[in-house]
């Protein structure tokens, strides 16, 4: 059987790149036949009437009649997921669907479970807000030592993930916890872990970043949370 690829593609107010995001994505360089699941959390800006005109036999929307967060559109777009293989693609132009092929190899090639990208590999990248990136290091480092990793970029957008191993996991984040609750829920499952480079172009909060610091705080409490009393 020919395995098959399910992008899942949470939005909120993403109307300036949605398109581009979703034509990208159907350009990725990759052979495996493939499904867009594109899960809207109640936009206001436009994006909904944008997807409401790009259905089609590989993009499948799904709309939520109230804002819950990237987490919890993460979770629908699983929960409608059919490929062998699901992958997290952000509806910004942070990340670029031509890393698809480095994302996929090692899952492929059967040697991993899940693979996560990472933006700090001294390839080129946006050099942009320096306390994000120490939060970063931080929240990374205490992932590490809690879960027995050791991964270089914890909070990365980019997660790729074999289906039946996501199947396995119950996740409840609705926010911006899902970084933290998955990389410490395929820790505790014993799941094999791989990281490879990809391109990063960081956005401005001008530009439309959503993520502040009340998320690093939070990520911290779900840090904890996840590891020792879920």
């Amino acid at each position: 059987m020919p395995v098959t690829l399910s992008v899942v593609i949470p939005v909120y107010n993403e109307a300036r790149t949605i398109v581009a995001v979703i034509g990208r994505v159907l350009n990725a360089p990759v052979d495996l036949a493939k499904e867009i699941i594109v899960v809207d959390d109640a936009s206001t800006d436009g994006t909904r009437q944008l997807l409401e005109n790009m259905s089609s036999g590989e993009i499948r929307l799904v709309f939520h009649d109230v804002n819950r967060g990237k987490g919890a559109a993460i979770r629908t777009g699983v929960a409608h997921a059919t490929g062998d293989i699901v992958l997290v693609q952000d509806a910004d132009l942070e990340y670029d669907p031509r890393d698809y092929p480095l994302l996929l190899e090692p899952i492929l090639e059967g040697h991993a479970d899940v693979v996560f990208g990472n933006r700090f590999h001294g390839g080129p990248h946006r050099v942009l807000y320096f306390w994000h990136y120490a939060a970063n290091r931080f929240l990374t480092l205490l992932t590490n030592l809690l879960t027995g990793l050791n991964v270089t970029d914890m909070e990365v957008g980019y997660k790729v993930f074999r289906r039946d191993v996501l199947r396995r996991l119950t996740l409840t984040s609705d926010r911006f916890g899902f970084e933290p609750e998955v990389t410490v829920k395929v820790a505790k499952l014993g799941c094999r872990v791989y990281e490879v480079p990809i391109r990063y172009y960081g956005r401005t909060y001008q530009e439309g970043k959503k993520i502040t610091w009340r998320d690093g705080a939070a990520a911290l409490f779900h840090l904890l949370r996840y590891r020792f009393f879920d």
